[in-house]
């Protein structure tokens, strides 16, 4: 069984990658019962869709749909995995707010995993659904 990580390791982690600094991303909340990782991200200038609009593009937030369900993956695998496929749903513009992600492992199997990832605002509006998945090189030691 591996030791599992804290929110420390994981911002840690997180923080290797000079790509993910830009999301100056803020681990909030791991939960290994219900396997789900909360991170909060801020919105920067170099993040709106168009100048002087404070609206997130959303390619950032598709950005942030891998990010975190990667690292909530990451949680069982004690590293960052390589990403299959995801997708993301918007469901409403992200204006003038911070970002909260939460990744909610749905499977980790032998060699692939899955996650679903939901976005809310500052007013816990859910903003965009995304599911990634991600190529798993070992099985990953699941421990309740």
């Amino acid at each position: 069984m591996t030791e599992r990580l804290t929110i420390t390791d994981l911002q840690d982690m997180i923080g290797r990658s000079r790509f993910h600094q830009m999301f100056k991303p803020e681990v909030l909340n791991i939960d290994y019962d219900h396997l789900s990782l909360k991170i909060k991200f801020h919105m920067c200038d170099e993040f709106e869709r168009q100048p002087g609009t404070n609206q997130w593009h959303g390619g950032v937030i598709s950005a942030v749909v891998d990010t975190v369900g990667c690292y909530g993956l990451a949680m069982l695998s004690a590293e960052p995995l390589p990403t299959i496929n995801f997708r993301t749903d918007y469901l409403r513009p992200a204006i003038s707010t911070d970002l909260m992600a939460t990744a909610m492992v749905r499977k980790a199997g032998r060699t692939i995993g899955v996650v679903d990832v939901d976005i809310v605002n500052d007013a816990e509006r859910l903003i965009a659904v995304g599911r990634a998945s991600y190529a798993i090189q070992a099985p990953l030691p699941i421990s309740g």
